[in-house]
């Protein structure tokens, strides 16, 4: 069998450039995004959640709002009018009063560098609604933007960057048909840690980029050896 060397090389680099962007050593410096909760948490320290115990779900409440999680303080503001309480009394989340407008999470103290929740979306009773979320961060480096497709209670996402961050913007992707809430449960801000820990997934594609890598000396130094 032969092997198309330049096509091979070419493909290692792509698989190489994927796996080196996936964990955040990109020429942007993009934040690393996590899907699992997990991995997240490895990645980071001094994390404090906000469950949103307490917050009412019999009525709106005005925006913007000021909370905390554990010792972070942060703002949460919807984009148009109030926030409504959807969940239930012992679990409640943090959804809008119109279902088009997003919330944006900003203004946080101490500073953080890691931030993550549960992303999904609820009706207008504000009971669980399947859909897709879109989340866009905004960190010292820029913008980096993730959309979870078909997201549940359960869906979790969290970014980790080396920079800081200062803004995470929520908002439901619209159905063709009806209306679908942005809705979050679980915030959690964190510091990240200095070198981000990959996800399963990124370090098989780092494996099979650096084993193409090997394959591809080996197979030069035997033709070389030969032709000598």
């Amino acid at each position: 069998m032969r092997f198309n060397y330049s096509s091979l090389t070419s493909l290692i680099a792509t698989s190489a450039l994927l796996a080196v962007t996936a964990i955040g050593i990109s020429t942007a410096d993009a934040a690393v995004v996590y899907t699992s909760q997990a991995a997240f948490n490895a990645a980071t320290t001094a994390a404090g959640v906000d469950n949103y115990t307490g917050f009412s779900i019999t009525g709106s409440t005005p925006s913007p709002i000021t909370r905390s999680a554990g010792a972070y303080g942060y703002t949460a503001a919807a984009e148009t009018t109030s926030f409504f309480g959807a969940g239930t009394t012992a679990n409640p989340w943090l959804s809008t009063n119109t279902a088009t407008d997003s919330i944006t999470f900003f203004n946080f103290g101490p500073s953080i560098s890691a931030i993550g929740a549960n992303f999904f979306g609820s009706d207008i009773n504000g009971l669980f609604q399947s859909g897709s979320i879109a989340l866009s961060l905004t960190d010292s480096f820029g913008l980096t933007s993730h959309t979870i497709i078909n997201a549940t209670t359960s869906s979790f996402i969290g970014f980790v960057s080396t920079g800081t961050i200062t803004s995470l913007t929520v908002e439901a992707v619209q159905p063709g048909t009806g209306f679908l809430w942005p809705t979050v449960d679980n915030l959690t801000l964190a510091q990240g840690l200095t070198t981000a820990v990959p996800e399963p997934s990124t370090w098989a594609m780092m494996i099979l980029g650096f084993a193409g890598v090997g394959f591809m000396t080996y197979r030069r130094r035997k033709t070389s050896a030969l032709a000598a």
